[in-house]
């Protein structure tokens, strides 16, 4: 797969593409890549993902707050690495792009700068300054410019139509089995290990402070959840805690993410790690002392070890 950054020098054989921001690269959007792989093979092209970065809200609304994002960009490359799409351009999205006309975004980025000769599009686009690039806005496009466009359908999960939203919302409330059947592949989150207390070292179960790698990053709801852990090359089982903390962090919503890894004892202060979501054990709650909290703490590790065996 090749990446741009720019158009500056765009090639590609007969450009099949397709236009949005994919945030989790869930069913829906795979729906339409599986789609626009097969049509650029039938037309003997390429599979061309235009993206943007950074998320266009963060320019269009730059004081908002509660923007949580299901993939950071890294992840997003791997995704659609995997998917075997030819190009994926990651266009800069700033005032200038925002302000940029529909029918000039058309003329200027996919006919003249990428050559576009398929325009695969989902049920729901809408696009450019105002989102008034329609369905039937574009087709009047297509005749005048001489490219075609396709319309996938919605994609649905027992009658529930598949969205960013959603999945957003099953994160919230605990709810990774949903999440991870939305996505297609277990909700990752990966992040550097930080200092903490140490608190849970005195109990006999050491964690793991994690620092999210985007402030974007959207982190699931409170509570303690059964994961696999990815750390150089190796998954390790574990369970994690995601909590309120009264120091700051730097996580969406200051929250604290500690995880214990089973039977490892390493020093991995300042290192990167993955965190691959499974499920939710039980909510967070106070103990009333540390007797019952390491009781339920063993009760949590024998979970866990169910839910990932």
């Amino acid at each position: 797969m090749k990446i741009h950054y720019n158009l500056d020098n765009f090639e590609a054989k007969t450009p099949v593409v397709t236009i949005g921001t994919f945030d989790g690269l869930h069913k829906g959007h795979q729906l339409v890549v599986s789609q626009l792989k097969e049509l650029a093979g039938k037309m003997g092209g390429e599979s061309v993902i235009f993206t943007f970065y950074p998320h266009p809200r963060v320019v269009t609304s730059p004081n908002e707050t509660n923007l949580r994002l299901l993939t950071t960009k890294e992840e997003k490359i791997g995704l659609f690495d995997k998917m075997g799409i030819d190009h994926l351009i990651i266009y800069p999205f700033n005032k200038e792009f925002a302000e940029l006309s529909y029918s000039d975004f058309v003329r200027t980025i996919l006919v003249e700068k990428m050559g576009t000769k398929c325009l695969v599009v989902g049920y729901d686009h809408r696009f450019g300054k105002n989102r008034e690039g329609g369905y039937d806005y574009l087709k009047n496009c297509a005749v005048k410019y001489n490219f075609e466009v396709i319309r996938t359908d919605a994609l649905s999960v027992k009658a529930d139509k598949i969205s960013s939203t959603k999945i957003r919302e099953a994160l919230e409330s605990g709810d990774i089995p949903k999440a991870n059947h939305y996505l297609g592949y277990n909700f990752t989150l990966h992040g550097t290990v930080v200092s903490g207390k140490q608190l849970g070292r005195k109990l006999g179960f050491p964690t793991a402070n994690i620092e999210a790698s985007d402030k974007y990053k959207i982190i699931p709801g409170y509570g303690v959840y059964a994961v696999y852990a990815e750390f150089e090359g190796k998954t390790y089982k574990g369970m994690l805690n995601i909590g309120m903390r009264p120091t700051f962090n730097k996580n969406a919503d200051n929250r604290s993410i500690e995880v214990h890894i089973f039977d490892f004892e390493e020093d991995i202060y300042g290192r990167e790690i993955t965190l691959n979501f499974m499920a939710k054990i039980r909510e967070e709650q106070k103990f009333a002392g540390i007797e019952s909290l390491v009781n339920q703490l063993n009760d949590d590790k024998i979970t866990a070890l169910k839910l990932l065996s």
